[in-house]
């Protein structure tokens, strides 16, 4: 049975993830990692004291996360725009302060 392509899709409604290259799934996908690891644990902890881990933005680095579209020989992953949005939805979804 065939696809219907008039089909809405929930789960991609602009049917973005056909048009991502594997790079950009890569690094979207190590960041859904990380927020969901790292930095989703600390939110209510830190929303219920009223304390902001700074830490986390070290790590975040050391993960590849920060400086998304930097040139490499600046220290960033060189990385294009679509990419950056990827990291940021993925962040986001967990907390969108960070």
């Amino acid at each position: 049975m065939a696809a219907d392509k008039n089909a809405f899709v929930w789960e991609d409604p602009f049917l973005i993830e056909g048009q991502l290259s594997e790079d950009e799934r890569m690094v979207r996908d190590g960041a859904a990692a990380f927020a969901a690891d790292k930095l989703a644990p600390r939110i209510e902890e830190a929303y219920l004291n009223e304390t902001f881990d700074t830490a986390i933005f070290r790590e975040m680095g050391e993960a590849g996360l920060l400086g998304i579209n930097i040139p490499e020989e600046f220290g960033g992953l060189g990385a294009n725009y679509v990419t950056y949005g990827l990291v940021a939805r993925e962040v986001e979804r967990v907390d969108s302060g960070y």
